[in-house]
């Protein structure tokens, strides 16, 4: 894709958002302040950043347990998702949803789901509407590695391919499902291989290489936006700590091993990106600089506001139940 300095600089500022938000909620829940489970984006920045960055606005996304970073990258307001992970009534769900089931809809963000492999079928749904609608829309499906053995994954993307949806699967595999490596629980070394099942493209690409995830991102939500169909794309990547904030593997490598992280530590995707970024003269390092200090800003603003919010009220327990 022909890239330029607006779009990378958008890209680039939700990257720095998403780790910058990330790290700041690994300190907030150390420091008992967020409320449930949270599951860490970091590390894996590239893929949501470069995702989104080819969507438009009344594009829809369906996320995953560990969304944050999905939600943050199709524009989702950083305030209101920390109030949400600390419980605060003033959070996108009123506190009562958590880090795990934050939606906006007037973003098309149908939402993140604690049910593994759940917005698979919710993205076919999505990519029927879009279809249906006939404005050329598309649906981004994020899901990882863990999901793409159930059920849910053969189902929807055999539904997908014989209707030709404009759905874009985004298989994030940091190699893991909790504890379980993609070596112990499939014979496959590349899962987009699984796509030829369904009789769709499918392509691995390095995520944490945002100029590679870019192309390979607009190139599929092109096809879908012509009426050509689904693509799976799977994006190789490694998250930085456990599989949430309580895993001891994050210190103690219980089941991942120190060398390999280590050396998938070096490939933390957002300083290659800030280099190509300054290598290929499309902005100077004052001007990333600049993003950086924004986004600190926003990320304490952010705290400040879930910290001063009030706890929703007992009276609403039952609003927002559906029955």
């Amino acid at each position: 894709m022909e890239k330029n300095k607006e779009l990378l600089l958008k890209v680039y500022r939700n990257a720095v958002a998403i780790r910058a938000f990330e790290m700041a909620a690994h300190e907030q829940y150390a420091n008992g302040l967020l409320a449930g489970s949270v599951h860490l984006y970091v590390g894996e920045e590239g893929i949501a950043s470069g995702v989104c960055g080819v969507l438009n606005d009344n594009d829809y996304i369906t996320s995953t347990h560990r969304g944050h970073g999905h939600l943050i990258a199709k524009g989702g307001d950083l305030k209101l998702m920390m109030a949400e992970l600390a419980g605060k009534g003033t959070g996108y769900c009123k506190g009562k949803g958590g880090s795990m089931h934050i939606c906006d809809m007037n973003l098309g963000i149908l939402g993140s789901n604690g049910i593994v492999g759940a917005g698979l079928p919710i993205a076919v749904g999505a990519g029927f509407a879009c279809k249906s609608f006939g404005k050329g829309q598309v649906c981004a499906c994020f899901f990882g590695d863990g999901a793409s053995n159930r059920g849910t994954f053969h189902e929807s993307l055999n539904m997908a391919a014989e209707m030709d949806l404009p759905v874009i699967y985004v298989l994030e595999n940091n190699f893991y499902a909790i504890s379980g490596s993609q070596r112990e629980l499939t014979k496959l070394t590349y899962l987009s291989e699984r796509a030829k099942a369904y009789g769709m493209p499918g392509e691995t690409v390095e995520g944490n290489d945002i100029m590679a995830v870019l192309d390979a991102s607009a190139d599929a939500v092109d096809k879908a936006r012509k009426g050509n169909g689904p693509t799976l794309l799977e994006f190789r990547t490694w998250r930085h700590f456990g599989h949430w904030e309580g895993d001891p593997d994050a210190y103690l490598f219980t089941y991942r091993d120190r060398q390999e992280h280590e050396a998938w530590l070096k490939k933390d995707p957002i300083p290659k990106f800030r280099n190509d970024i300054i290598n290929g003269n499309f902005a100077t390092v004052e001007e990333l600089n600049a993003i950086d200090d924004k986004v600190a800003r926003e990320i304490e603003e952010a705290i400040e506001f879930a910290e001063n919010s009030p706890y929703p009220d007992v009276s609403i327990l039952t609003e927002d139940v559906y029955a």
